[in-house]
């Protein structure tokens, strides 16, 4: 979504959710705030973590409405979640790149305060921010469910939106190696297949199988790739496959990348719906910690390694 402008009723359903949540500053106070929010997810750096993402993640979040107990918490929570993102290098390396989750939970809990959210409500809004890091739930908070489902439904997107979402990715990390890139995002997507489901909430039940049609898939051309990059440094030891970028999990170039994507299928898991929502950012090649998946990659952050839902 790059050049594209905010659609108009996006501030004032920021607006309303923050005054749902019982925000008592002035709508034109609010309507600020959303504003410099906006700007973050308008930063040239984010190729699929951008304004098309945010309106992804906020339209799967409505689809799945019906589940929630407090739906206005949860889109100001989507609106937070990737507010503080970064794909410099060397952030990436240290664990730190991508969207940033507390980081970003902390600019939360200090603009609803400001616009007179009640503390609890402020809070509930950072704590599910904080969980999405790690892309799992508790099967007892449905609030945090929604959010996560969201935030991955560009994973089951439909397989051209699926590409466009890992070109988008690969471009937003095109200064990552391409043998770093690739291991980050097996790394990834096994963990992904390994999960019993990678959707909670029942209405995004149906998501599950394009899902993993979609991570099988990337899965098979990664491993394929990896394995022509081994066979070359096989035939000229003396020369170093990460010299150039080289094509993406894809087959595009890095720097061929399209700009900005979004969705489950296409997803980081949260680009944009199931069919239309990213599981959100490809990891660039780190290994990951054991006990989550790790969403640089998926969803925006490096898995625990230099590249990274």
């Amino acid at each position: 979504m790059g050049a594209l402008e905010a659609p108009q009723w996006l501030l004032s359903g920021f607006v309303r959710s923050v005054q749902a949540a019982g925000g008592t500053a002035q709508p034109e106070e609010i309507r600020h705030t959303g504003e410099e929010l906006l700007e973050r997810w308008r930063s040239p750096e984010r190729r699929f973590h951008n304004l098309k993402h945010l309106l992804s993640v906020l339209s799967r979040v409505d689809e799945l409405t019906e589940e929630t107990h407090e739906p206005d918490l949860v889109r100001l929570a989507a609106w937070y979640h990737g507010a503080v993102f970064t794909s410099d290098l060397a952030a990436t390396r240290a664990n730190k790149g991508g969207e940033d989750e507390t980081a970003s939970a902390d600019v939360a809990l200090h603009d609803l305060v400001a616009l007179g959210v009640p503390e609890p409500r402020a809070q509930r809004v950072h704590d599910l921010v904080v969980h999405l890091a790690r892309h799992t739930t508790d099967p007892s908070d449905p609030d945090s469910a929604v959010l996560c489902d969201a935030d991955l439904a560009m994973l089951a997107v439909e397989p051209q939106r699926y590409k466009a979402y890992l070109e988008e990715l690969r471009a937003e990390y095109q200064h990552i190696p391409q043998r770093d890139f690739l291991r980050a995002r097996q790394h990834i997507l096994r963990k992904l297949l390994a999960r019993a489901s990678l959707f909670t909430s029942p209405l995004s039940e149906r998501w599950e199988e394009p899902a993993r049609q979609n991570v099988t898939a990337e899965l098979a051309r990664v491993e394929k790739e990896l394995a022509k990059l081994d066979a070359a440094e096989q035939v000229a030891p003396g020369a170093s496959a990460l010299e150039a970028p080289g094509p993406d999990a894809n087959g595009s170039s890095a720097n061929g990348s399209s700009g900005h994507g979004s969705g489950a299928n296409g997803a980081a898991v949260n680009g944009s719906g199931a069919n239309g929502s990213g599981a959100n950012g490809a990891a660039a090649a780190r290994p990951a910690s054991t006990d989550e998946t790790d969403h640089p990659f998926v969803t925006g952050r490096p898995s625990s390694g230099p590249t990274g839902h």
